[in-house]
């Protein structure tokens, strides 16, 4: 009896399905500020699919980011959980004083320092994608398209399918057609992306899926944010989520977690200093033809704020010469700067460990890089970001769904540090490394 009841036990156990891993996708819509979602009405947004994350899930009404708040350390920061100083990305574009990189940015994930969610994601024996997430060149991810360009001609596209997964382009262009990646910025290009996405999750199923689109960044940029051009193009990219929503939830009944994040916000901008201009004339670095030949302190400009870094960072002569000359720019309320960080301020906030300082303009101002360019200038009207991560109207998105998500929970502000630890809670993956914590039961 004891054996026929074993038996009966062992095959009732077998026939019980065994649990799927949860699916998590993580949308980043570039430039999104939490006020495009949460007042939608008051701007004339039609964007049901992403309105649905305020009953149906749980939404920060602002993520506080970092320094500065631009793309590539905010995005970095969005899946490891750490500011980044401890990451490692600095800012878009990499140091480069005397200008031999070519205006080289952080693409290569080998320069990221700290466990990713992708990592963590493989430790628990997943699979996982990425299309067009920063910083994502030579990452171990399983389907992976990362955003990557350098001359911005067609032969990039050769350059992308040499660092992809080997063959993933080329299989899913038989059915959605080319890839539009690098630095196209249309709305178009960033629906294909969604499509490649929606492709992956659906021929390959990975367990995580990464997803940044860029074109209302792009438009914000031109037109300022909130402008009917930005609007529009969110109401497209707004149906796109809905799409790849739709295929997570279809796919992993039951099991499937799906987040809407951005890395900044923006405001509007108007004016511009040119810190090159001060540096040059202060004579801090030479130029010769056009070109930086020699340098003891230099401008490393991250959209509308500049962290100032000295060759030598013990040359105490040339650190006073640099403080006065950025105490007597502030002095000036024409010039439009709000705040100076000096090192162990800067470096306490997680940014620019290599600076010296941290100069960020009032709002309305942006940063120059015309090495002949005036010191101030007037612009035409558009949007900006990379201030300090304080001011409100920098501050980005998070808006979460999925099994056992309070629904219509509102967060209030939290730190962009906490996102990757709430995500891989919810997906049930080993995330011990970040330094944010989970927001979420």
């Amino acid at each position: 009896m004891l054996m026929v009841l074993a038996a009966i036990f062992f095959v009732a156990a077998a026939a019980q399905p065994v649990p799927q891993a949860p699916l998590l996708v993580m949308i980043s819509v570039d430039g999104l500020r939490p006020d495009y979602v949460t007042a939608a009405d008051a701007h004339g947004a039609k964007i049901p699919n992403l309105r649905r994350f305020l009953k149906e899930g749980t939404y920060a009404e602002g993520v506080q980011g970092v320094i500065p708040t631009v793309t590539y350390p905010s995005h970095t920061t969005l899946v490891t959980g750490v500011w980044p100083a401890k990451h490692g990305i600095l800012a878009n574009t990499v140091f480069d004083p005397l200008q031999k990189n070519h205006e080289g940015w952080y693409w290569y994930a080998e320069a990221i320092r700290v466990p990713t969610l992708w990592d963590a994601a493989a430790q628990a024996g997943l699979q996982t994608a990425s299309v067009q997430w920063p910083v994502t060149v030579g990452a171990h991810i399983t389907w992976n398209i990362p955003e990557f360009w350098r001359a911005g001609t067609e032969e990039d596209a050769k350059l992308l399918r040499a660092v992809s997964t080997p063959g993933l382009l080329a299989e899913a262009e038989m059915e959605i057609g080319p890839f539009l990646g690098g630095i196209d910025a249309s709305v178009e290009a960033d629906e294909r992306r969604a499509r490649y996405a929606q492709w992956i999750l659906e021929k390959k199923q990975p367990k995580l899926l990464l997803l940044h689109v860029i074109a209302l960044d792009h438009v914000e940029h031109d037109t300022g944010p909130f402008s009917a051009q930005a609007i529009a193009i969110l109401e497209r990219l707004d149906a796109a989520i809905g799409r790849l929503r739709e295929s997570a939830e279809r796919l992993t009944p039951g099991a499937a977690y799906f987040a809407v994040v951005s890395d900044h916000g923006f405001t509007t901008a108007d004016a511009q200093l040119n810190l090159f201009r001060a540096f040059q004339d202060a004579r801090l670095f030479t130029v010769e033809k056009e070109k930086i030949v020699d340098w003891r302190a230099m401008p490393w400009v991250a959209s509308a704020s500049a962290a100032i870094v000295l060759r030598e960072p013990g040359d105490t002569a040339t650190l006073t010469e640099v403080r006065e000359l950025l105490v007597r720019l502030a002095s000036d309320p024409a010039n439009g700067i709000d705040r100076i960080l000096e090192a162990d301020e800067l470096h306490k906030r997680g940014g620019f460990p290599p600076a010296a300082f941290f100069v960020s303009p009032k709002p309305g101002w942006k940063m120059g890089t015309d090495l002949d360019g005036p010191l101030l200038a007037k612009t035409k009207r558009g949007g900006t970001h990379g201030e300090l991560p304080d001011l409100p109207d920098l501050r980005a998105s998070f808006f979460f769904a999925g099994p056992g998500i309070p629904r219509g929970r509102a967060l209030g502000v939290i730190d962009m540090r906490d996102v990757a630890p709430t995500l891989a809670h919810a997906a049930r993956l080993p995330f011990s490394s970040a330094d944010g914590r989970n927001l979420l039961p």
